[in-house]
């Protein structure tokens, strides 16, 4: 097999089985654009045509679903999602086989996936987010084809520009009507937002709409309107909207996560971008959680106004978009049930597409208006790249999401992460898993300090003239050894298990499987 080295210095295969030729990733914005936008087929109704049908088994026959074909899914009910494991079971029960598997993520839920890519229901996967035990098994090599894992803007992209083409999507809808105008805001399974959804919709081939809250027709506002929409089908439940709240949406009040939030203050008011009209997106661990409650309440006392907020919403931002200290949030996924109230209830509080939030194929994605971005760290290295994807011990059990679409378009990008995690050092020589290229990474907030990206000068003098006390990223790393000792090397095996792509669609890293001896 031939190699070629990236930009970040690591080896990718010129040609892999299961997947085809792979360009490696030579740089932030420097990948050359040449594609179209793909479509979907033309699907001609006619008058009284009836979409609503009996049941997932009629749509899936009415679809045309065959071996070998791509199905989609949202993650907008994340570890409270019915529909991915229900259609599976419908399909494996009508003998189809060979399928990729193109959810927008994938939660610990769906390891009830594992025994139908065991028997061949599933054979490929390509998803932002792997998780629990699904993630351990890919990492193991279950997969007949490597995984691909992409970003939200990546993944809407390659939607968009035909790289991945979804046969039938399968949407989850809190509130439809039978004609398949659905949105998120209502009915028992409300989870906000279905800003995942709206891109398959747009680019399928075939799109089902399952819900458990078949409405009269019009079912207005609709996220998603009937024009996109083949068949209807009527189920008890698509999901438990308390499993929205899962996994890294989490804060308690956390000294160590307090203590890198208030490093992370410091580098934003330092910054200068920390002034009236300013715009920011946090995300959902308690570190980023903690900075949007500390930012709350400086903004109050300093008299600072935000003029929008940005991706997954929580109830922080929609604490403050009511309390006037933002003008308006800008929702691709609601991370909360305080979320998907305010999106019911809120004209301010706007709904928008993955493509619209991240797409870098597109005029003017909402990222490229961010002025700072706080986004989490699994591992950084000394280089300032940072892995969101896989453990210390090299499995795959989390998701790239936003990361790689919102570093490398704000301003300012801090990464804030405890400098030691469950006794292994946070700053090493090298990540694991590149998901985001350190030329993206502007500042790393720990518990122990601040580290500056030695290209952002600018940032040094600032934070200096500031009197930020800094220290270098060489710095954290021999304090968190200090800390516990240097970490043994992992084996990897030559297979490879999944590829990452960059949000232009070349290709970061790979993933290989742990050798047995690990």
């Amino acid at each position: 097999m031939n190699y070629n080295k990236n930009a970040v210095g690591r080896e990718i295969p010129e040609y892999l089985d299961g997947i085809g030729q792979l360009n490696p990733f030579i740089g932030v914005n420097k990948t050359e654009v040449n594609k179209n936008k793909a479509g979907s087929k033309i699907r001609v109704g006619k008058t009284g045509d009836e979409k609503l049908v009996s049941s997932i088994k009629e749509a899936i026959e009415k679809s045309g679903l065959s071996d070998g074909m791509t199905i989609s899914f949202h993650h907008h009910l994340r570890n409270g999602d019915y529909v991915l494991n229900m259609v599976l079971d419908v399909i494996a029960e009508m003998g189809i086989k060979d399928l990729t598997l193109a959810p927008s993520s994938l939660s610990s839920i769906h390891d009830h996936i594992i025994p139908y890519i065991r028997s061949g229901v599933v054979s490929a996967i390509q998803s932002s987010g792997l998780r629990g035990q699904l993630g351990e098994e890919i990492s193991k090599g279950i997969l007949k084809k490597p995984a691909i894992i992409r970003s939200h803007g990546g993944r809407a992209r390659a939607i968009e520009d035909g790289e991945l083409h979804i046969d039938v999507a399968f949407l989850a809808a809190p509130s439809c009507d039978n004609m398949g105008n659905m949105n998120g805001r209502f009915g028992k399974s409300a989870c906000g937002s279905l800003g995942y959804a709206m891109v398959d919709a747009q680019y399928a081939d075939c799109v089902i709409a399952v819900t458990d809250n078949l409405v009269a027709y019009p079912n207005i506002p609709a996220s998603i309107g009937q024009m996109y929409v083949d068949y209807v089908v009527e189920v008890d439940a698509i999901g438990d909207p308390s499993g929205i709240v899962s996994g890294s949406i989490r804060f308690n009040d956390n000294p160590r996560d307090l203590l890198i939030a208030q490093n992370a203050i410091k580098a934003i008011k330092a910054s200068g971008l920390y002034k009236e009209g300013f715009t920011f997106q946090t995300g959902a661990a308690g570190s980023t959680l903690a900075v949007a409650k500390l930012l709350r309440e400086d903004m109050k006392k300093d008299n600072i106004h935000a003029s929008m907020a940005l991706g997954g919403i929580t109830g922080y931002m929609v604490n403050m978009l009511e309390e006037g200290l933002i003008n308006g949030l800008f929702d691709t996924q609601s991370f909360d049930l305080d979320a998907v109230r305010s999106i019911r209830e809120n004209e301010k509080h706007f709904e928008i597409s993955a493509s619209a939030y991240a797409n870098p194929n597109s005029p003017s994605p909402a990222v490229n208006n961010l002025d700072i971005v706080l986004l989490g760290a699994l591992e950084v290295d000394t280089d300032f790249n940072v892995n969101v994807m896989t453990r210390s011990d090299g499995v795959i059990n989390q998701a790239v999401g936003g990361h790689q679409d919102t570093a490398p378009a704000a301003k300012l990008s801090l990464i804030l992460a405890p400098l030691v995690r469950a006794r292994n050092p946070i700053v090493l020589d090298k990540v694991t898993t590149v998901c985001t290229p350190g030329e993206a990474v502007d500042v790393i907030c720990t518990d122990y300090g601040i580290a500056v990206n030695p290209k952002r000068s600018d940032l040094i003098e600032k934070f200096k003239s500031s009197g930020l006390e800094l220290k270098t990223i060489n710095e954290l790393k021999e304090i968190a050894e200090n800390l516990t000792g240097i970490p043994d090397t992992i084996e990897f095996s030559d297979e490879i298990v999944a590829i990452l792509e960059y949000r232009d669609g070349t290709i970061i890293d790979t993933v290989r499987k742990l050798k047995e001896n690990n």
